[in-house]
Parts: C-alpha cells; sequence; structure tokens
C-alpha cells in the first residue's frame, strides 16, 4: 500500500497535522519514532497559549501565534482537553524594562494581538499581591492561556486516528528514498511507501531533512529546566508570570498549571546533545533565584518533580514551514519552538492547505467527527457520576494512585484507547497516575501489573516508556 501522506513526529504538530489530513479523503500515517506520542518537546514545555506580542511582525511565528491562540479554546473544547484562559504578565523591574514592555505592546498590537494593556505597579499589585515590592509595572494579555501540551497530544492523535489516520509507533526513520514520485522510508520496524511526507520531527528535523539531501534546516539545540511545585502552592498566582525576555528566550517563568500545580522555569542552554535531557544544579539555582525574584513566597521546598525539555530553535528564529527546495513533495515543519504548542493548530491548518493544495481534488472525509468523547476522570466527577460509573464498571471503584485520585477504571480506559498507553509513562500522561506528591512511589507496581494484564504480556516486559526501559527483570522470591 502507498500513503498519500507520511507525517514523521507524533509531537503536537504531528498529531494535529494528522488531525487535520483526516478531514479528507487521504490515506494518512503518523510515524513516530518511540514508544508513545509527545515525547519530544511536546511532553516537557511550559504549557502556555502565547498572546502572541513576542515574535516579530510579518513573521510566520507572528501569524500563526495569534491565529493558533484564537483557535485553541475550540480545540480543546472539541478534543476534550482541559484549558483555562488565564491571561499573562511581563513584569518590568526597572524604568528601562517598562520600555521593553511597551515595545512589546507596540509589537502585539502590530501582529493584531486583541485585549492588551500596560500596568502601572499599582494596578499590578492589586491583580497579583505575590509578586515582588519590586515590580514597576507590566504588560498584561488577557488572550494568553495555558493547557496540557502532552494531552492536547494525545487527544489530536485519539481523534486523527479514530478518523482514520494509521499510527505507527517504534517506526525509527532510518533512511529516505524517491523514486517514480513515491518516497520510501525504511526503519528497522519495516518501510512504508507515500506520496508526501511531513517533517515534524521536532530536534531531528534537521537530520529528517537531510536523508533527500536538504541542509537548509539549521537548528540550536536549547535545553531548558523545569519544577513543578505541589498543589498546596498553586494559586500563588493566578497569570502566567513573565519577566522581559532576552535574546535566549522569554526566561523563568511562573505559571499556574491547568492541573493545579505551580510552575517554574525554564532555563535555556545551547547544547549539542540532542538527548541531554539531564537536570542540573546550575538549572535548580538558576530557577530559584529568577522565579523568586518575581515571587518571593516561591519556594523550591514545595517540588514535587523537576525535568528537561529540549527545543529547537531555527537560526533564522522563524518557524521553517512549506515543500522543500529538493523535492516539493517534502514539506518542512521545522524550528517549530515557542510559540509553537499555541501556534499548532494554525500550523496544522497551514501544512494541510499546502498538501492538499499540490494533490488537487481532494474529496473531504464526510465521516470526519472532529469531537473526541470526554474522558471519564473520577475525581472531578460527582457523587452521582462517581456511583453511575461504579455501577457499570467496579474497577471505577478501586483507586490505584492515591495522590491524584486516579481509577483503575481510567488506566483500563487510557491503556484500550486509541493510540492507547503502552509503558508507564504512557499511563502518566494520559491519566496522572504518578504525577502527584509520591510520584508513582506507592502506584508504581500496580500500573505495571495493570499494564501487563491489560496487553497481555509478562511482566518483566512492561517498560518505564519504552527503548529497553524496564521496570522489572526477574523474580527474587
Amino acid at each position: 500500500m502507498c500513503y498519500d501522506v507520511a507525517i514523521i513526529g507524533a509531537g503536537v504538530i504531528g498529531a494535529l497535522t494528522a488531525r487535520e489530513l483526516s478531514k479528507y479523503n487521504l490515506k494518512t500515517v503518523l510515524l513516530e519514532a518511540t514508544n508513545d506520542v509527545a515525547m519530544g518537546a511536546s511532553k516537557a514545555n511550559s504549557g502556555i497559549v502565547h498572546a502572541g506580542f513576542d515574535a516579530k511582525p510579518g513573521t510566520l511565528k507572528a501569524k500563526l501565534n495569534v491565529k493558533g491562540c484564537e483557535m485553541m479554546q475550540k480545540v480543546c473544547r472539541d478534543l476534550s482537553v482541559p484549558y483555562k484562559k488565564n491571561g499573562s504578565l511581563v513584569v518590568a523591574f526597572s524604568e528601562e524594562e517598562m520600555k521593553t514592555v511597551q515595545e512589546l505592546y507596540e509589537r502585539g498590537l502590530a501582529n493584531g494581538v486583541p485585549d492588551m494593556k500596560v500596568l502601572n505597579k499599582d494596578e499590578l499589585k492589586a491583580m497579583e499581591p505575590n509578586l515582588s515590592d519590586d515590580v514597576f509595572g507590566a504588560l498584561d494579555a488577557e488572550s494568553a492561556g495555558i493547557v496540557c501540551p502532552y494531552e492536547l497530544t494525545i487527544a489530536a492523535t485519539e481523534n486523527a486516528v479514530t478518523n482514520g489516520v494509521e499510527f505507527r509507533r517504534n517506526f525509527k526513520v532510518e533512511s529516505i528514498a524517491f523514486e517514480d514520485g513515491v518516497f520510501s522510508v525504511k526503519s528497522a520496524e519495516g518501510e512504508i511507501k507515500t506520496k508526501y511526507i511531513v517533517d515534524a520531527a521536532g530536534a531531528h528535523s534537521d537530520d529528517i531533512a537531510k536523508m533527500i539531501g536538504d541542509d537548509c534546516v539549521e537548528l540550536i539545540i536549547r535545553r531548558g529546566e523545569y519544577f513543578i511545585l505541589d498543589k498546596a502552592v498553586g494559586n500563588m498566582v493566578s497569570h502566567t508570570i513573565f519577566q522581559c525576555p532576552t535574546k535566549m528566550g522569554k526566561g523563568i517563568l511562573v505559571s499556574p498549571t491547568v492541573d493545579g500545580n505551580l510552575l517554574i522555569g525554564p532555563t535555556a542552554e545551547d547544547i549539542d546533545d540532542k538527548h541531554n535531557t539531564a537536570t542540573t544544579a546550575d538549572g535548580f539555582n538558576t530557577i530559584k533565584t529568577y522565579s523568586v525574584k518575581s515571587c518571593p513566597a516561591v519556594s523550591t521546598r514545595n517540588a514535587i518533580t523537576s525535568f528537561t525539555g529540549l527545543r529547537a530553535h531555527p537560526v533564522n528564529d522563524d518557524f521553517i514551514l512549506g515543500p522543500s527546495k529538493v523535492n516539493s513533495q517534502f514539506i518542512h515543519a521545522s524550528g517549530i519552538e515557542s510559540p509553537g504548542l499555541t501556534s499548532a493548530p494554525a500550523i496544522a491548518e497551514y501544512l494541510t492547505d499546502i498538501i492538499t493544495s499540490a494533490i488537487g481534488e481532494v474529496k473531504k472525509n464526510d465521516e470526519f467527527n472532529g469531537k473526541r468523547e470526554d474522558v471519564f476522570r473520577f475525581r472531578h466527577a460527582t457523587d452521582e457520576e462517581k456511583m453511575t460509573a461504579i455501577a457499570k464498571n467496579p474497577a471505577y471503584g478501586r483507586i490505584v494512585c492515591r495522590c491524584e485520585t486516579i481509577t483503575e477504571g481510567e488506566i483500563i480506559d487510557a491503556i484500550n484507547a486509541p493510540a492507547g498507553a503502552r509503558d508507564v509513562d504512557g499511563v502518566k500522561r494520559r491519566t496522572r497516575a504518578g504525577m502527584g506528591r509520591c510520584q508513582g512511589g506507592f502506584c508504581g507496581s500496580k500500573v505495571v501489573e495493570i499494564l501487563a494484564r491489560e496487553l497481555g504480556c509478562e511482566i518483566n516486559d512492561i517498560t518505564k516508556f519504552g527503548n529497553g526501559s524496564n521496570i522489572l527483570f526477574d523474580k527474587t522470591k
């Protein structure tokens, strides 16, 4: 079989593009090198839906950021993904930084960002009393929001699969050949043929492009470390708090998450190793210093976990989107750093328009359903809803993760969903089992047992995140 489109990379860009393409009668396959979706930048970023005042006017970043922000709320509603329009504040600590705030305001106007205003100190402190007394003012962007990036990716993938897209995990592309208008894409898992390729491989998109002889994708890998703080301090601020940006990015932020925690970070360090996601003492100290500058009450004693994400910074400082000059059937989706998450719905439309225009007359998929059924979340259900669920399936009455109140029924649902979980981290991202204070210390072993049972495999075969990350090796007694 020859596919019409193969998307390489099941991050948020690949997943939403797959969903967008499923609106048409096209044979589409989503290829992922690892054991699950959202295993790159899409599982380790700030989760901020940016308003769009940062990007230089006239760039793809500016255009698609503002459009993506406008689209995000409906996309999340259709996919049953939690979203909160909490607004963002860029805080200044001097008169000089207030000039930067004014510049960002004017850039936002040029980009078409709605609902912005510049606040003085009194107005700012009235909105966010836990901010430092040293603040001078801020840019208030009401259209900004927060979303869970990996939950959005998972939901988009599920919806794409439901609408006919094929998902192939552990398909690490090793070579691409082109003959008679068709690509042959090979991995250790086999070979597929396709007429079009979308290169959405994140930090590895330059390597994929080079497989067709295209070296135009120039990326700098930028590492960013974060801390997640306990829900007990999750309401310390209500807005996403930025400091004035530098050439290395938007700086250390303090932000609530859609799940009720507090997020602080990221650092920004350019590195050569595309697999270096280590956390460091230097990163810890940087985050601590700058987050306290914004909000003195922040304490890393409340940290429950830390993580590192890698983002692919394009040397031209703009998204790389569109047909390759080497082969017009190869479509670049590279250099998607911040505000890539925000822009993702708009990028998916942009790429789909390119492909459908190139193919010509493409019929709509009359059976397309863009709605994803809401996932049952026991912790959010009413007592009546809980009793009804337990009556239908007693597994909803067995709490597995006490920190986050996640039931066995929810874990089973996550495993058996379209493109469902195949490892412990996959369950964690879909249900939050293991994301609480104990970080899986109590529920981890039970999750392993449920995975083995539902997947019909040996318990020793269950991994943390695929790729040989086995948890158990043999019995000791």
